[in-house]
């Protein structure tokens, strides 16, 4: 185990909406000398900017989690972008940061990196089973490639990078725009919106039979700080709750959360992404002690809260 305090840290996307939680956590670790890059001053996906940033900040350990994300509507639309940006800057960023002499590499995968059709729960030797599911192939696989580098890197330089598979986040903090906000914060808005503007109904994607699995992002943010303590092998680890759930569920939880008490009214032309998604999560309390702590209804009273906070204040 290491004390982190005792590093200089860079954390990419640390001003997002996970990023926010791990600085958070690293500061009550008594880490002070972190750094945050900003994506005006620096440009991850170019080389310049990842040379101005290592340059700039001189970082030990870089936890990487900045990336170009957004639910299934987000990636239909942008699958080249997704795929681009995110391959461009995790392979250009390792890649920099083993000739820099970064001394730990933290890599943020995704769940979407998973085959379309996998047993649930996901365990991690089943990434390569098959192919993702199609709307984010692109971007789960340019993620998946970090995985593909740690390992390659370890096995030839010996550099020393893990690679982390978060399920899907949710929780104060999130991203409500509903062209690129992920299932729980659309649904938490299109129910105010209802509730604001008188209607009586609204609209979900899909047939609702699909199932998801969701992680308060505090409680990620604690796992990838206890992964970067203790955790030093480039075999993947699952970050994720346990828990599954369907979406028609989902809705009727967040609807009764928030007051909404009309129709739901089910596009069933619009695509819902994969049918199943739980993680086998056993590895990441063996390795390094990580379970979720934060129940799934408090984690979205919370969100909940804070959205109606942030809107009608």
């Amino acid at each position: 185990m290491i004390n982190l305090k005792n590093y200089r840290i860079t954390v990419t996307g640390g001003s997002g909406f996970l990023g926010s939680y791990v600085i958070e956590k690293l500061k009550q670790r008594g880490c002070n000398d972190l750094f945050v890059p900003s994506s005006s001053n620096y440009n991850l996906t170019t080389e310049n900017g990842i040379h101005k940033l290592l340059n700039d900040a001189r970082p030990e350990i870089i936890i990487h989690l900045a990336a170009k994300v957004g639910g299934i509507s987000a990636n239909s639309e942008h699958p080249g972008d997704f795929f681009y940006s995110n391959l461009i800057m995790g392979v250009q960023l390792m890649e920099q940061a083993r000739l820099f002499g970064v001394t730990k590499f933290v890599a943020l995968g995704t769940i979407c990196a998973y085959p379309k059709f996998t047993n649930s729960p996901f365990k991690e030797e089943d990434l390569w089973n098959g192919y993702p599911e199609e709307t984010n192939a692109p971007y789960g696989l340019a993620k998946k490639m970090m995985l593909v580098q740690s390992q390659a890197y370890r096995s030839q330089y010996g550099f020393n990078s893990i690679f982390l598979l978060p399920v899907n986040l949710y929780g104060p903090r999130d991203n409500f725009n509903p062209k690129s906000s992920h299932v729980i914060p659309a649904l938490i808005k299109k129910c105010f919106d209802a509730l604001k503007n008188g209607s009586n109904e609204i609209e979900v994607w899909g047939t609702g039979e699909a199932t998801r699995e969701f992680l308060y992002a505090e409680d990620c943010a604690e796992a990838i700080i206890l992964a970067t303590e203790k955790y030093d092998s480039s075999e993947p680890v699952n970050i994720g709750s346990g828990m599954e759930i369907s979406i028609k569920n989902l809705v009727h939880i967040i609807s009764r959360l928030s007051g909404f008490k009309g129709h739901i009214i089910w596009d069933k032309t619009k695509p819902e992404g994969q049918p199943r998604r739980c993680l086998d999560t056993s590895k990441a309390f063996k390795e390094f002690g990580f379970k979720a702590s934060v129940p799934f209804e408090t984690g979205l009273q919370n969100t909940i809260q804070w959205y109606k906070s942030s809107q009608y204040a």
